[in-house]
C-alpha cells in the first residue's frame, strides 16, 4: 500500500522559509511524477509544483523564484524549499504521486 507523509509545516513570518519533506513507502518513487498542492480556507486546491522522474520541474506562477521543488530518489522523499513566504501562502500542504495518491497534509501558516 502506497503511502505518503508530509512534514515540515509550522507557523513562519512573512518573508521567511519553510522546508517540506514528503516521506514515501510502498511505491516505486523514482519513477513517478510526484508534485505539491495546497489548499487554503475556502478556496479550491491548486497544484503548486511538480517534478518529473527525471527531476524537470514546473511552477504554478505565483510561487516561481520562490519555492524550489526536489527529490532523493534513494531516500524516496520529495522536498518544497519555501522562501520569501506570503500571507497568502498559508495553506494546506499536500504531497501528491501520479496515480492520485495523497498524504495527509501539512499546515503552513504565513502570518506576522
Amino acid at each position: 500500500q502506497v503511502q505518503l507523509v508530509e512534514s515540515g509545516g509550522g507557523l513562519v513570518q512573512p518573508g521567511g522559509s519553510l522546508r517540506l519533506s514528503c516521506a514515501a513507502s510502498g511505491t516505486i518513487f523514482s519513477i513517478y511524477t510526484m508534485g505539491w498542492y495546497r489548499q487554503a480556507p475556502g478556496k479550491q486546491r491548486e497544484l503548486v509544483a511538480t517534478i518529473t522522474s527525471r527531476s524537470t520541474t514546473n511552477y504554478v506562477d505565483s510561487v516561481k523564484g520562490r519555492f524550489s521543488i526536489s527529490r532523493d530518489n534513494a531516500k524516496k522523499t520529495m522536498y518544497l524549499q519555501m522562501n520569501a513566504l506570503k500571507p497568502e501562502d498559508t495553506a494546506v500542504y499536500y504531497c501528491w504521486q501520479t496515480g492520485g495518491v495523497w498524504g495527509q497534509g501539512t499546515q503552513v501558516t504565513v502570518s506576522s
